[in-house]
This record gives C-alpha cells, structure tokens and sequence, in this order.
C-alpha cells in the first residue's frame, strides 16, 4: 500500500512540473526567433551565408518549433550545396536542405508559415536542382497561389505574395525558360506599385528582355542558354559562342578552296591553362583561325603564353574580334582601315586615337554592336552574355547579306 501511495505521489509530482511554464531562452527586446529570422533571411539577400546561418540557428534556439527558421537553413544548405565542387559534400548538404525543409513542413501552424515553407521549396528547387526540380519550383508557386489567409503585415521579410511571382521568375531564368521569367518578373511588377521585391524583379525584367529579344528568331544550344544569363561573358565563353552557336570553323572553312591547306590547319600549340578547360576544343578551333583578340597571352608569372580563358571580355575587345571575324568571312580587308584618320568620335569615351576606334565604328556602323542612349560606347566595361549573343546574332545576319 505504501508503494502504491508513494508512486501516485511520484505520478503528481511530475504532472505538476508538466504544468510549470518553462522559462525563455532569449528575453531581450531584439533577441526572438522573429528578429533572427529576418536577419538571416537579409544576410542571405547579401551573400553572407555563415552569418545567415547563425542567426537561423539562433531563431531556433529561442523557439525551438520555429518553422521558418528550419526553412532558412534549408535555403543555406542549398547554397553550401551549389558552392562546392565536392561531390560528396555537396550530397551532405543537399540531404540536409531537404531534412530542414521536412522539419519546416511538419512544424506548420498557420497560413504564413506555409506560405514561408513554400517559398523555401521555391527557392531550394533551383538551387540544388535533382530531378524534375522546376516542376517541384511550379509545384511549390501554385501552393502558394491557393493559400487564402495570408497575414502580409506578418511578412517581415516576404512582405507580399509577389515575393513567390519574383522566385518563380527566378527559378526560370535558371531553367532557361526566358520567356516564362520575363511574364513573372512583370507580374512581380504589377502586383503594387512599391514594394521590396520591385527594384530586383525590375533589374531581372530588363535583363530577361534583353535575353528573349538577343534570341529572338534564332535556335540557341545548351552552351548559348548558359552564357545567355551571365553578368560577365569570359574569353572562353565568346570562343564557346563563336565555334558552337556561330559556327565559325564551318564557315571560315568555306573560305579555303584547297582541302589539303585546310587539313593542314591548325592551332600551334595549347595554352597550359586549356588541359582540363571544357572549352579547350573550342579555343583550339579560334586559335588555328588565329582570330585576332583571341590570341594566347604572354603571362610574366609563368613565363608562358596562357590563354586565359577566365578573363572577362570587355565591349571594346569584343567588337575587336568580331571585327576580325567579319574581315576573314568577307575577305575585305579594306575594313581594317575604313575609319582611320577621322578627326572626331560620335563616343566621347573612344578617341580616335584608341586602338578599338575602327572597330568599334565598324561594329556600330552595322548595327551588330549598340553605343548607349547617353551616347557612350562603355568599351571598357565587361560583356554581359545576352549583349554577346545578340551582337553574334547581328554578326551572322550581316555575313549572309554579303
């Protein structure tokens, strides 16, 4: 009898601690799962993965049922994820960005944490890519759509449904499916006037445009598709454009009469930084072309021509090259020298003098290179890869007129 009373006592006891309200973790004003959220997801916005990391994994530690801070650490994962070339750790951190996306999903309360969760699978979809990932992005946009009692006050970093349009563009543009981001990014646009997501869907928009109309009437392969979105066109991309997109060893080599010279041909040597470079057939096929502006270049480090295949492209350069192209497919020399000796530029920043003054005239003249509204030429900032294919595409439609 004395067990049993004892045990019931015991029974009681712990029942009664049960009902105790345990005491919070985090109790400054600014030190809630909230505020760590919104930090992070900030951090994020600004490329600072670990610190993003830290204040998800301090969200959590003040409320340990968090869902948008698991939702956080997935996106983290995901980025840790595309930013290595381990393949095994990479593994490691795509399974973890699916693990934190199944703690999100399971701890969902209300329409704003499954509105956070969605937007999660959003944007660790084209991240970590795996199969039928844009399906899963479109999956993860239309749940979005459907979910009716969203607090946008709540929101403090989504702020608006707009905010899944803006991702869903984004997941195109990945996927290549220009067009499709282009609408989104315009329905992010549209949705209110002012809002967060304006600047950078508006940013994206005008990039996207710029991509569909450089493609527009023409069929570009899986290297054109991935140059197309880059800020930046390197020397072994516009080699990459030029062979695969343009195909300017097939029509270079129309030129040649004799078969026996053009078997012949070749590229003298490979640049040490080509061995294991993807596009080192490419640079082979320009450099037996010798297209003047893609040459090997004599590096002081290593006492050895390099090609440099990383280097950006500058506008100036480009329109060098493609000056070049354009006399070895047109046979005219006479356009090597077509703009010497004039006294004035229509581009205050190309003098006369400069060495890509004719090229640049000769590029603009022809409507395959375009100055800007200010009237500048900006032959000394980089290419981006919609300017590339669009300048390749006026290229070609020039070379058939003549």
């Amino acid at each position: 009898m004395k067990r049993i009373w004892l045990f019931l006592v015991l029974i009681v006891a712990l029942l009664a601690g049960g009902c105790v309200k345990q005491v919070a973790r985090c109790t400054a004003p600014e030190d809630n799962p909230a505020h760590h959220y919104l930090r992070g997801m900030e951090a994020l916005e600004s490329g600072k993965i670990d610190l993003a990391q830290e204040k998800f994994d301090r969200a959590l530690y003040c409320e340990e049922n968090f869902s948008a801070g698991y939702g956080g650490k997935a996106i983290v994962a995901a980025l840790k994820a595309k930013g290595t070339a381990d393949a095994g750790y990479r593994a490691i951190e795509v399974a973890r960005a699916e693990e934190y996306l199944e703690k999100t999903k399971k701890l969902i309360e209300t329409d704003n944490d499954r509105f956070e969760y969605q937007l999660a699978v959003l944007r660790v979809a084209p991240v970590v890519k795996g199969k039928d990932w844009l399906d899963r992005a479109e999956a993860a946009y239309r749940a979005v759509q459907s979910i009716e009692k969203v607090d946008e006050r709540r929101l403090d970093y989504y702020q608006g449904k707009e905010a899944a349009a803006y991702f869903m563009g984004l997941a195109y543009l990945e996927g290549y499916q220009f067009r499709k981001a282009e609408d989104k990014f315009r329905e992010t646009l549209d949705s209110r006037k002012m809002g967060k997501w304006n600047e950078p869907a508006d940013k994206a928009w005008k990039k996207t445009s710029k991509i569909v109309r450089a493609m527009g009437g023409i069929t570009v392969g899986d290297v054109g598709k991935k140059i197309a979105v880059k800020d930046t066109v390197s020397r072994g991309d516009l080699t990459a454009l030029l062979v695969d997109e343009m195909m300017i060893d097939k029509l270079f080599a129309g030129r040649i009469p004799v078969k026996s010279q053009l078997a012949a041909m070749k590229a003298e040597f490979t640049p040490a930084d080509l061995l294991s470079h993807p596009f080192r057939d490419e640079v082979n096929t320009i450099m037996k072309w010798k297209v003047r502006g893609l040459e090997p270049k004599f590096d002081q480090t290593t006492k050895a021509y390099l090609f440099k295949p990383e280097d950006k492209v500058l506008r100036g350069e480009m329109a060098f090259i493609l000056e070049d192209v354009l006399i070895k497919l047109t046979g005219d020399e006479k356009i090597a020298t077509a703009y010497f000796g004039q006294e004035r530029s229509p581009f205050p920043d190309v003098k006369t003098t400069s060495p890509y003054y004719n090229a640049v005239m000769n590029m603009t003249s022809r409507g395959i290179m375009e100055g800007e509204l200010s009237g500048e030429f900006r032959f000394n900032e980089p290419v981006d890869g919609a300017e590339a294919i669009l300048a390749i595409r006026m290229l070609q439609q020039k070379i058939n007129i003549y």
